[in-house]
């Protein structure tokens, strides 16, 4: 554990230096004066000739810095996605200039696109086109997915399809805390919307009516081939049949067009109608021939596309199919070489990994779509002469602000079990949920998954306000998502709840906790989102439905994400499930609770006055539950099994061995708390948890592997969990623990022959 503290705070010297070196990533707020390029979409109905002049201007200035980047990354022989960052910039300049940073906002769903992002904003002025040019993918500000910078998205973007189900969560938060105006633009590209967590948020936005639109950039293109070659389906007929309205348009590149569309759009997403805005792009029809020619004359690059079509023996009679989302626009040759490609013509190249290596950047900065005309020149000059706008970028609150603070006569309404009585650490969280709900429903968000009456969110969705509450039946993936996409909604205090099996998380939900890895806040750390994980049914207190190697992991898992959590609870019975839900709702970050499903004993004092917990106490992460005068060694429990302990420790006095037990209610621990036990029980720890601690083969893992680190051999140690889960009978959880060798006697033995 020394070297783990030596290589932690070596590491937080690094990341604080790196920081410090960063331009935009500072633990404050940021007022940013740009281009006062603002459209309400909701009032102005069509362009003017200056603001899509305005607008075309900054296409090419963006698409400049793009290719001076990757220009610049050609000198260090390394290359980026430029065809489809050249291809994102003119749709994406559209919803940055319909964007108000509040009520609408946008994300893209393709983050590899993002030197066009980063351009896009250096054009507005958000960011120096410098940085652009000489950082991207070399720096903590400009790295080389699409990542939060002022005037950027709040949503990072990480693996393909993961941003639909998420913006559709931010896109129904929105709706509900800012009513009627409010829109998410989703930018996606042809490849990522047939992934099952893409299909599945498609599914949630027409059920729950998100106002949100995508915009799909159809190339036609993927990373090793063309769409055709490699998922030749249309995505207008799977995506609409999940309810989402289709809005055709020929190109994306037409700009007065594309605000048309859009105004559509909008239209429909205040109506509860989420749409997506495809491009279909020009083919032959009967006698009107889409030929080379013809798109030779349409982007005014006829002499170029004629000598590339005679070099590769191509008549410029050609039928053809123009993509309406051109990779590589504006980078003239490239640009031809993928619809050459698309149309499987001699000369064809993907441009998907696009770069600089080799090429002159002043020869391609020359080409004939990277020139502004003097409309354009003199409506950015114009816009350049007016008042800037004004941007302030607030940091969201960091983990552990004041969030949902339930109020002293809410407590006095609780009712929780006895000491003494045996209940479901269910009914605690249960009870949790609804007090937070009562004090604070317009602010509570459940999303659910076809198990709230088990799970015991039921109650307290029943009394959510319409548009609170998302039933998502068994889209696990989904659900995740969208929970992390509603605490995008507002920085305001709020809780956000996904509700399912552990069993379940474990497998097809972990994208949900993903996403928190590269979620980046204004100070430039991955902390965790605002969403509270409900883990029901945990360990193998699973009833008799013998999910024995289900559910056993859930430690392990939340120690793998714990750099990312505030808090990862632990409860061992229905009182302190209770308070972890009040200390969750009332503390703003990433939170995971995990709750046992079978029923427990309700812990008491030592000296019987009453329960271990009362309802009006502050969470502690470790509580001592037993203390014998003399002991020299300590029982620590994890969770549900702290009863045992309990029984193992009064036998054991009875037997003149005093052992003391702790209880861990939540991980992290204490800072020193392990060292503190360690030095103060020389003669041995035995630790116990319902999950696996490894066998053999893999080392220790779980509580006993943390325990076992910190320890390094000081004192003696025996731990008790489940090595081998692959065989387990389909009885109760007590005869299940005891099968897996989890029982008092069990404990009174590990600790005398400690």
């Amino acid at each position: 554990m020394k070297s783990l503290h030596a290589l932690d705070a070596a590491q937080k010297q690094r990341n604080q230096a790196l920081l410090d070196a960063a331009r935009h990533l500072k633990d404050e707020s940021i007022t940013s004066q740009v281009l006062p390029l603002h459209i309400d979409i909701a009032a102005v109905e069509q362009l003017g000739p200056e603001q899509v002049h305005a607008l075309e201007g900054l296409q090419i200035e963006a698409a400049r810095i793009a290719i001076r980047s990757l220009a610049s990354l050609a000198k260090i022989n390394e290359l980026d996605h430029l065809g489809g960052g050249l291809e994102l910039i003119p749709s994406l300049l559209m919803s940055l200039a319909v964007s108000d940073y509040e009520r609408v906002e946008y994300t893209i769903e393709h983050a590899h696109t993002s030197i066009g992002y980063f351009s896009c904003l250096a054009a507005l002025g958000f960011v120096d086109a410098q940085l652009v040019v000489e950082g991207f993918r070399r720096g903590l500000d400009i790295p080389g997915h699409v990542s939060w910078l002022p005037g950027g998205t709040q949503l990072n973007g990480g693996r393909l399809g993961v941003m639909v189900p998420v913006a559709v969560g931010q896109a129904l938060g929105k709706r509900a805390f800012y009513g009627e105006g409010s829109w998410v633009l989703t930018h996606c590209g042809d490849a990522g919307w047939i992934s099952g967590q893409a299909l599945n948020g498609f599914n949630g936005a027409a059920f729950h009516g998100a106002p949100i639109t995508f915009v799909m950039h159809r190339n036609g293109i993927q990373l090793s081939g063309t769409t055709r070659n490699i998922m030749d389906r249309d995505p207008r007929r799977v995506i609409e049949a999940l309810g989402i309205h289709i809005l055709e348009i020929p190109t994306l590149l037409d700009t007065a067009a594309l605000y048309q569309i859009y105004r559509q759009a909008f239209a429909l997403a205040q109506e509860g109608k989420p749409s997506l805005i495809y491009p279909v792009g020009w083919r032959s029809k009967g006698s009107d021939k889409i030929t080379l020619k013809t798109f030779g004359q349409r982007y005014g690059i006829l002499p170029e596309l004629e000598e590339f079509a005679a070099k590769h023996q191509v008549g410029m009679d050609q039928e053809v199919w123009v993509p309406g989302s051109l990779m590589s626009f504006r980078d003239v040759i490239p640009m031809i070489e993928c619809v050459f490609l698309v149309n499987q013509l001699p000369g064809g190249e993907g441009h998907h990994d696009g770069h600089m290596k080799g090429r002159k950047e002043e020869e391609v900065l020359a080409g004939p779509l990277l020139q502004q005309s003097p409309a354009q020149q003199q409506a950015l000059a114009a816009l350049r002469r007016q008042s800037p706008r004004i941007v302030v970028t607030q940091p969201r609150p960091s983990p552990g602000a004041p969030n949902l603070v339930l109020p002293g006569e809410a407590l006095e309404a609780v009712k929780l079990p006895a000491a003494g009585t045996k209940a479901s650490p269910r009914a605690g969280s249960e009870a949790g949920y609804e007090a937070v709900v009562r004090a604070f429903p317009e602010r509570v968000f459940v999303v659910s998954c076809d198990l709230d009456v088990s799970t015991r969110l039921a109650k307290a969705g029943a009394l959510l306000p319409k548009g609170h509450r998302f039933e998502m039946s068994i889209e696990e993936q989904a659900a995740a998502l969208m929970a992390d996409g509603l605490a995008m909604s507002t920085r305001q205090p709020q809780l956000n709840v996904v509700s399912t099996f552990a069993a379940f998380f474990e497998g097809i939900a972990r994208e949900g906790f993903e996403l928190w890895r590269y979620q980046r806040n204004l100070n430039g750390i991955n902390e965790g989102l605002n969403v509270t994980f409900h883990l029901s049914h945990v360990g193998s207190c699973t009833g008799r439905d013998h999910f024995s190697g289900w559910s056993l992991d859930w430690i392990n898992i939340g120690l793998t994400y714990l750099p990312y959590l505030r808090r990862f609870y632990a409860p061992a019975d229905a009182r302190a499930a209770f308070l972890a839900v009040r200390d969750l709702a009332g503390h703003y970050g990433g939170h995971v609770l995990a709750i046992p499903r079978d029923n427990l004993p309700v812990l008491d004092r030592q000296d019987g006055s009453g329960p271990l917990w009362e309802a009006h106490a502050a969470w502690e992460e470790t509580t001592q539950y037993r203390a014998h005068a003399g002991a020299r060694r300590a029982i620590l429990a994890l969770g549900a099994p702290a009863f045992l302990a309990g029984e193992a420790a009064a036998q054991l006095e009875g037997e003149g061995s005093p052992v003391d037990v702790y209880i861990a209610n939540s991980l992290p621990l204490p800072q020193g708390a392990l060292e503190k036990w360690i030095a103060r029980y020389d003669q041995g720890l035995v630790t116990i948890e319902d999950g696996l601690i490894g066998t053999p083969d893999s080392g220790l893992r779980g509580f006993a592997g943390l325990v076992a680190s910190a320890a390094q051999g000081r004192v003696p140690l025996a731990h008790l969990g489940i090595a081998d889960p692959r065989v387990a009978p389909s009885e109760g959880h007590f005869e299940t623990w005891a099968y897996f060798g989890l029982t008092a006697q069990a404990l009174a033995t590990a600790v005398k022959g400690l």
